[in-house]
Order: C-alpha cells, then sequence, then structure tokens
C-alpha cells in the first residue's frame, strides 16, 4: 500500500468510529430521557413533607465555653511560637 492509501484508511476508520461513538451516546441519552418519561408517568407520586424548622444560625448558637475558648488561645498562640 502506498502511504497516500494508508492514510486514507486510516481516516476513513477514524470518521467510522467517531460516528460510531457519537451515535451510541445520540442513543444513550435519547434512552436516559425516555426512562425518565416513564418514570415520570409511571412511578408513584413522592408525598410531599411538611416545612422544616429553620436551622439555627451560628449568630444565633451559644458562644463556647470559657474553658474552650481558653484551649483554643492556647493552642493558637503555641503554634505560632513553633512556626516563628
Amino acid at each position: 500500500m502506498t502511504p497516500s492509501q494508508l492514510l486514507l484508511e486510516g481516516v476513513e476508520l477514524m470518521l467510522f468510529g467517531m460516528g460510531f461513538v457519537f451515535v451510541f451516546l445520540a442513543l444513550l441519552i435519547l434512552s436516559i430521557r425516555l426512562m425518565a418519561r416513564l418514570l415520570e408517568r409511571f412511578a408513584a407520586p413522592v408525598p410531599q413533607r411538611a416545612v422544616a424548622a429553620p436551622v439555627p444560625t451560628r449568630a444565633s448558637a451559644q458562644d463556647p465555653a470559657p474553658e474552650v475558648l481558653a484551649a483554643i488561645q492556647a493552642a493558637i498562640h503555641q503554634h505560632r511560637a513553633r512556626r516563628g
């Protein structure tokens, strides 16, 4: 085979492979969408839960105990002293 024939055969194989992958992915997307529609239609409806109470934010939470704050401050001081 000549180099040009080999190149054309490689391009043909590349296009065939890319086309096959494209068709496969398109079919995969279509089947996923079809399954989603089927599930929406035939699946039992999900019961709605009652609205949950709001989660308290950090600002409304209690402050840590003074002993905990002292331990945190000591750990930070020790860490900074080691770093130099």
